[in-house]
């Protein structure tokens, strides 16, 4: 194992060394964003919280559907549904209090 010098490292790029012949060819690239459109934080949460929301909705509807004509709706595609909706909101619920926690701890820096 070889180490890695400071002259090595430029930034944040650190360059990759290929060590075994079972790993990835070619070159690693950083996702380029499209258009002038840059990350924004609250927009990402937004964006997630409306998908935990579609999904929970989804569940609601399969659950109904079940309740009414069972036989038109499979019972693990409910359950399916239901997992994935209460995995969407957890994780979001988590995120959404780990960025309030920061802010707190930050507005609380004097």
């Amino acid at each position: 194992m070889s180490n890695m010098f400071s002259s090595q490292v430029s930034g944040h790029i650190v360059p990759l060394e290929l060590t075994n012949s079972r790993h990835m060819t070619g070159k690693l690239t950083q996702p380029q964003q499209q258009g002038s459109e840059k990350l924004d934080f609250g927009k990402m949460v937004f964006d997630k919280l409306q998908e935990a929301n579609s999904l929970t909705q989804e569940s609601t509807q399969l659950s109904q559907q079940f309740i009414t004509d069972p036989d038109s709706v499979d019972a693990h595609d409910v359950t399916i549904a239901m997992s994935k909706a209460n995995f969407a909101v957890s994780l979001t619920k988590s995120v959404v209090d780990g960025a309030l926690k920061a802010y707190r701890e930050i507005s609380n820096l004097r």
